[in-house]
Formats: structure tokens, sequence, C-alpha cells
């Protein structure tokens, strides 16, 4: 009788945490002054629907992200139209870009600045000023569109730094 020798190989899989900022932030979207609260991974769609342009040529228009945020490997809350974040703490935030810088690619939507204008609930997002949209792949519509009225969801994926204003200097007595 013949013995069969089997080897038994062992996976290890190692998660390594998310960059908390790129190397390099453009100028344009730095947020001088102010204090880096988070980083959250964002990982989900950028939707268009295809409309005329000025011209009456269909093209891709942005509607809006649909994504769900990520914080040490776990969901943590989403992004949607506004844009709004919100997290499951119940704090959100709706904020309007400020500044955009070019992504890595064509195919990366780009670098954003954006500035908070609502906020609602006491969780994370309660003192948040200002929202960085960094690391980011993908996303971008590429090639016409035939259909008025139809939608694309193209995949991408972004890292959000939420800032918070420099508290002040409080004086001595």
């Amino acid at each position: 009788m013949k013995r069969m020798l089997l080897s038994a190989s062992f996976l290890t899989i190692v998660t390594l945490p998310l960059p908390a900022a790129s190397a390099e932030i453009p100028d344009a979207i730095a947020a001088p002054g102010e204090t880096l609260a988070a980083t959250i991974h964002a990982q989900g769609a950028q939707v268009y629907e295809c409309k005329a342009d000025p011209s009456g040529k269909l093209v891709w228009q942005f509607r809006e992200p649909v994504a769900t945020l990520i914080d040490g490997g776990k969901t943590v809350g989403r992004h949607y139209a506004g844009p709004n974040w919100e997290l499951a703490d119940g704090s959100a935030i709706v904020a309007k870009v400020a500044a955009r810088a070019p992504g890595i690619t064509a195919q990366d939507i780009p670098l954003l600045k954006l500035d908070v204008t609502a906020r609602r609930g006491s969780g994370r997002l309660a003192d948040i000023s200002t929202i960085q949209r960094i690391n980011t792949k993908g996303g971008v519509a590429e090639g016409g569109c035939a259909t008025m009225g139809a939608f694309l969801s193209v995949p991408y994926s972004a890292d959000y730094a939420f800032y918070r204003k420099a508290a002040a200097a409080q004086p001595t007595q």
C-alpha cells in the first residue's frame, strides 16, 4: 500500500490600516489651521445620468455618489447625494465643493475640499468643518450615452478626511 503525504499550507491574511492621508495633498484642497478628526474609507459608485448638454448632445452628467463608509474594516455609515455623510452614531453632515484638484489618472474622480454647510446629531461628525476627498480610484464616466434618462454606475473608492477647526488658545490666568 502506498502512502500519500499531504502537505497543508496555511494562508495568513493581514489587514493593514488604510492610509490616513495621501502622501501629498495639493495646496488647492489643503485645510490649513484645521485638525484632522478622522479618515474614513468609502467604497461605492458614482452615478451618472444621460442628459443633453447645452448644445443638445447626450452626455453622462454626474447625478450622485452611493458609497459605504468603512473604518477599521467595519461599515460605519454611508455617503450619498447632497453630498451627505451619515454615520451609524446618528451624526450627519452636508457639504459643498470649495476646491478641486485632479485625480492621479484620467479615470480617477477629482480630489475635493468641501465646506460643511449643515450638520445634525452629536456623534463623530458633529463638529466637522471641512472634508477632503483624497486617494480616489475610478469613478469617471467614459464614453458616450445614447438614451436620454439612462443611468451609469461607475465603481470608485476614496478616503474622506474630516477636519475640525483648531481649538482657540485658552487665555492663561
